[in-house]
């Protein structure tokens, strides 16, 4: 019996499981990706990079909850992360929550240098 291709392998490293994370979500098979992240982010929960890209696979893969959980995880342990709030705007905006939308996209626009322009 072989075992499918995605199958969690126990011996692959939290490395390895990372890098194939990234092939699934390059070919956006982001519910994948997510199975995928979710392994590498528990084995590194202080890292930020597997926690933002299992972000943006829950986002692209409608899972809007858990993409503003992680993203939320993200700025408590980097809150000058722009893209971050860029992204937890976003997804506040396709939750239909657009003040609070507005506020993180005000937060990475400043973060990036970016100003609004006001009305006097």
């Amino acid at each position: 019996m072989t075992a499918h291709p995605t199958a969690y392998v126990p011996e692959e490293t939290l490395a390895e499981r990372w890098a194939r994370a990234g092939l699934f979500f390059e070919a956006k098979e982001y519910t994948e990706a997510a199975r995928i992240l979710t392994t590498v982010v528990e084995g590194e929960p202080e890292q930020i990079a597997p926690r933002l890209l299992l972000a943006r696979a829950y986002y692209h893969s409608a899972q809007l909850t858990r993409a503003e959980e992680q993203l939320r995880a993200v700025i408590a342990r980097d809150p000058v992360e722009a893209y971050a709030h860029l992204m937890l705007g976003r997804t506040l905006q396709r939750q239909g929550r657009d003040r609070e939308a507005a506020g993180a996209l005000r937060v990475a626009d400043a973060f990036r240098g970016e100003f609004a322009a006001t009305a006097d």
